[in-house]
């Protein structure tokens, strides 16, 4: 695992959320009709109940799922790094939505039932997603659901361009995510319709224990 300084995590926050405020309307454009459905069936399926639940929508882009989860009938709360996408989401959902880096979260203990990361885990460093992590399930009740899907790979991690990402297999983040505190419900790649050779994306769904 690459060791980084404090220096390496502030350059690599603010190139990645920089090239992502400077495509903020590109990203949208591109992203905005993506089937992400079975993703969140996944999620909702293991909350307590069918409408009602806090959820957090974690790294929500410009909020086309937070848009998603308040049609269903929860309190649909984003969180992005992002100025821009936060402004978006906004004007798009309807729904609050939290700037926040997410190497330096404020997040308020054991509020939310459930946790939707999706594409978003990724850009956290494998050195700071023990700590990332463990903030995320002390921000859900007992027993709430945390989803993720990141994009698979070999437990590599650097840069993307202007972006930074580790890519992990599954037993890799299944490690990182017992360590912190959660259950295994589910997992999948997807699309799961693909030859598993082109399934580029790991997805589940853990329990806070």
């Amino acid at each position: 695992m690459t060791s980084l300084t404090a220096d390496d995590l502030a350059k690599i926050s603010s190139a990645t959320l920089a090239d992502y405020n400077g495509r903020a309307e590109d990203f949208w454009t591109a992203t905005r009709d993506h089937d992400v459905s079975q993703n969140i069936a996944t999620l909702t399926k293991w909350l307590p109940q069918k409408t009602g639940c806090a959820i957090l929508d974690f790294g929500c882009g410009p909020g086309r799922d937070l848009r998603t989860f308040s049609d269903l009938g929860h309190l649909a709360i984003g969180l992005d790094g992002t100025p821009a996408f936060a402004e978006m989401a906004r004007a798009h959902s309807g729904c609050e939505v939290w700037t926040q880096n997410f190497l330096a979260l404020d997040l308020p203990p054991g509020f939310f039932d459930g946790v939707f990361a999706n594409a978003s885990l990724f850009h956290v460093p494998m050195q700071e997603l023990p700590r990332v992590l463990s903030q995320l399930r002390a921000t859900l009740k007992p027993g709430g659901v945390l989803f993720s899907s990141n994009p698979r790979g070999r437990n590599q991690e650097g840069w993307s361009g202007q972006r930074y990402g580790a890519h992990h297999d599954l037993e890799n983040w299944r490690s990182h995510m017992v360590a912190a505190g959660f259950a295994e419900l589910e997992y999948y790649y997807r699309p799961t319709d693909a030859p598993p050779e082109q399934q580029r994306w790991l997805a589940s769904a853990w329990r806070a224990v």
